[in-house]
């Protein structure tokens, strides 16, 4: 299992974040998919959402995959299954990204590895909104 960074390090990928690819956002907005994108973009990110069946989503056009993104991602946000991670961490390397950010409850060894061998940062099961908001509470952001 990969250590939680510290909060110095997570306020660190925050302030040098300003464009977030979200894997797996949803058009629906009782999903955490939809909600803590949708809450990131409100906060002055830029959100680019990843998802093959819808056309817009937060405002945005959506993209099929993350090898269909034009301009540079900073985080990609992943919202699928674990089994996905190894994968996407593979095209967020592929993309230059710096960081690959697994949502609560999506966990893959496999893919931390993968991304921290091409110099990602890499942090698992944890809720990117919900830690924005504790370090904002904080004062750390």
């Amino acid at each position: 299992m990969s250590e939680t960074l510290p909060d110095e390090t997570l306020a660190a990928i925050y302030r040098n974040t300003s464009t977030i690819a979200v894997v797996g956002a949803s058009t629906n907005p009782d999903k955490p998919a939809h909600g803590i994108p949708a809450y990131l973009q409100a906060q002055g990110f830029r959100i680019i959402p990843v998802n093959p069946t819808a056309d817009e989503i937060f405002g945005e056009p959506t993209v099929r995959s993350l090898a269909d993104i034009a301009e540079p991602v900073d985080v990609v946000n992943v919202f699928r299954p674990s089994a996905e991670a190894p994968d996407i961490a593979a095209q967020a390397a592929a993309i230059g990204a710096s960081t690959l950010w697994l949502q609560l409850g999506i966990e893959s060894e496999e893919a931390a590895a993968i991304a921290m061998q091409q110099g990602l940062s890499v942090v698992m099961d944890t809720c990117m909104g919900a830690t924005h908001q504790r370090l904002t509470k904080a004062g750390q952001l």
